[in-house]
């Protein structure tokens, strides 16, 4: 293992081997290979006794350093086997990176599943021409660092039958990323709906809701109309088949990449193309904000920007991420919220484009995201994810929509604030004489019509300071708070508000 690094587990945390032998948070428990947990500050990989030589032999391989090299794959090392005290006879332990916060792919644009799937697809072309097989290809392998995917299971290569024609993980690729593309195009499934499909969409289930005129798109013909009548005339079981596999190894590759290149095809047709919504259009539409105002509220994130140094901004409510990508022009890493994903997938396009380490979330800060998997174990909450993890947080016209469209309490906006924010927040007062205010109270002016800017430095006053202010032409105002130190800035429960 000369070309392996190996070192002993540290960590300042007393309590971090107790909390890795505990962890309530399990999401490999279901891979016979082994298991990941995560610490502090990184994940810790422990590889059971029967999977070691061939996880020892990716390790050393030059794929592994390829892969790693070009940013696709989450880097590695070995950890001495004696710093871990639970760890048993014969087992490896590796130790990875942190990425966080992690992303789930039901939080992600449609361009996001696009990249994931190509990343996905491109890693199991290296690995064919490096003698390997990707066994699995789902979407929860691979988590964004920014704005790019990586691939983050050292455990999903197996050396590759050099006669086998057949792809064992294609199936698994197909109902998992082509299937709920294909449903979010066609027929207009939201991608977030995966959160109950852990394995992805059945042939069958798109077959069923597709016209029949779809059903015939040359990217569903296989996948979807053939899979789904040869699944129906199989009948009963059949007697088992021994795989399909050349004489010549060279052929067996080249089929293996002819099937992947027409996966990616099936991709691009299923994914292809930019999305509108209400929301994308935004800041070129929106009436209420004149150049003046923009200019104004530019400048003022912008001065508390390059006075604070944050170096982790979340942006809640980010539309197309015009003071994300501020934010991260100006040293930050950023996470970037927005429940309108035609919006969001803008900003990741933009921070793709120009490298700019801006995550991109499809959520809603008043929904978030809850834990999922068996026992609620395997995939964490969003606000889990979040909490305590930013030196600033932006509010900017986020307010008046939880107030008015998720009739949340100022008290408990304030309380949530207090909850993601280690240092500082810049919230944006929409007044009730605002045109936007207006479209969406309703009638229900005895409720909110009254609300001022007092209500909301009341709101934030048991959790933060106020720090600066900066009226806008149009009535709107932002403000600077700085959170308070000691008990009486701790975030904890608002009276009258439900219990957790």
């Amino acid at each position: 293992m000369t070309d392996i690094e190996c070192r002993p587990i540290e960590s300042s945390r007393p309590d971090l081997h107790r909390a890795t032998a505990s962890s309530n948070f399990e999401p490999t428990f279901r891979d016979p290979a082994g298991q990941l947990s995560l610490e502090e500050d990184c994940a810790l990989r422990r590889v059971r006794p029967a999977a070691v030589d061939e996880a020892l032999s990716f390790l050393r391989s030059p794929l592994r350093k390829q892969l790693e090299a070009a940013g696709d794959l989450i880097a590695s090392e070995i950890v001495e086997a004696g710093s871990i005290p639970q760890a048993n006879e014969g087992e490896l332990w590796l130790r990875h990176p942190r990425i966080d916060p992690i992303s789930y792919p039901w939080e992600w644009t449609p361009a996001q599943w696009r990249a994931a799937a190509e990343l996905t697809l491109r890693i199991a072309g290296k690995a064919i021409d490096a003698g390997w097989m990707l066994k699995d290809a789902t979407p929860l392998n691979v988590v964004f660092r920014g704005p790019r995917p990586v691939f983050v299971d050292v455990l999903s290569f197996e050396k590759r039958d050099p006669h086998s024609t057949v792809w064992l993980a294609y199936g698994q690729f197909v109902r998992t990323f082509l299937l709920p593309l294909a449903a979010a195009k066609y027929l207009s499934w939201p991608l977030q709906a995966t959160f109950f499909w852990r394995d992805g969409f059945e042939p069958a289930t798109l077959y069923r809701a597709l016209p029949a005129w779809r059903r015939m798109s040359p990217a569903l013909l296989d996948v979807v109309t053939m899979a789904t009548l040869f699944e129906g005339k199989s009948g009963k079981q059949r007697k088992p088949q021994s795989r399909p596999s050349a004489s010549d190894p060279e052929l067996a590759a080249h089929i293996l990449r002819k099937r992947l290149a027409r996966l990616g095809r099936q991709i691009r047709a299923v994914a292809g193309g930019k999305v509108k919504s209400q929301w994308s259009g935004y800041e070129q539409s929106a009436s209420h904000y004149q150049p003046a105002d923009v200019d104004r509220k530019r400048q003022f994130v912008s001065g508390v920007l390059e006075r604070c140094r944050p170096e982790h901004v979340l942006d809640v409510g980010a539309n197309t991420g015009t003071y994300s990508l501020m934010a991260a022009e100006a040293g930050a890493e950023v996470v970037s919220l927005d429940s309108d994903s035609a919006a969001l997938e803008t900003l990741w396009r933009a921070a793709f484009e120009r490298s700019k380490p801006v995550t991109a979330l499809v959520a809603n800060i008043a929904r978030p995201t809850p834990a999922a998997g068996w026992n609620n174990r395997e995939q964490l909450a969003l606000l889990d994810r979040l909490a305590g993890a930013f030196d600033l947080v932006l509010l900017l016209a986020v307010i008046h929509h939880l107030l008015l469209r998720e009739q949340a309490p100022l008290a408990h906006i304030g309380e949530l604030c207090a909850r993601l924010t280690r240092r500082w927040l810049i919230a944006e007062w929409v007044p009730p004489s605002d045109p936007m205010f207006q479209e969406w109270l309703r009638g229900r002016d005895d409720l909110y019509g009254h609300l001022a800017e007092s209500d909301l430095n009341e709101a934030m006053a048991p959790f933060f300071s106020g720090a600066e202010r900066c009226a806008l032409g149009n009535g709107r105002v932002l403000l600077l708070f700085e959170r308070r130190s000691g008990p009486e800035g701790e975030a904890r429960t608002v009276p009258g508000a439900d219990p957790a």
